[in-house]
């Protein structure tokens, strides 16, 4: 992977997105590695018959994604410094999900390169379900 640099990011720009696929058998395995075994995540009888539209997406499944997200972004000589999201709708199974990410602020602080973004997961058809915001620190190419 290529390290990005701080000098190499501006203020408005998207970062590179994931297009991550919710299929029943993902969520069955987010349930079995996170010990979540509530039935509208993998039942689709249990979750219609709760007056659901189709099993749901694993809120905690979707701030990892965006750790994720985050984490591929930033290289391994970057750090991610913090990052938070509200899960603020329902994500059904079955449809791909886009994992996104804006830079809102490049500045130095503490003696970091820091680097503020927007974050979030949106549906497809652009509804945007669990916004966020995280702060990263990027090495620089000379100091």
């Amino acid at each position: 992977m290529t390290q990005l640099y701080w000098e190499d990011v501006e203020e408005g720009q998207d970062i590179p997105s994931l297009d991550e696929e919710m299929s029943s058998q993902r969520l069955v395995i987010w349930a079995a590695a996170s010990g979540d075994f509530y039935q509208i995540h993998f039942d689709d009888n249990y979750a219609k018959g709760n007056n659901l539209p189709d099993i749901l997406v694993h809120g905690p499944l979707k701030s990892a994604l965006l750790g994720r997200l985050l984490d591929e972004w930033v290289g391994d000589e970057g750090r991610i410094l913090r990052w938070s999201a509200s899960n603020r709708a329902m994500d059904v199974a079955r449809q791909n999900l886009t994992i996104w990410g804006r830079v809102t602020r490049k500045y130095e602080g503490d003696g970091e390169s820091l680097i503020d973004l927007d974050i979030g997961v949106a549906q497809p058809n652009g509804t945007q379900t669990t916004p966020g915001t995280a702060t990263v620190a990027l090495p620089r190419r000379s100091t």
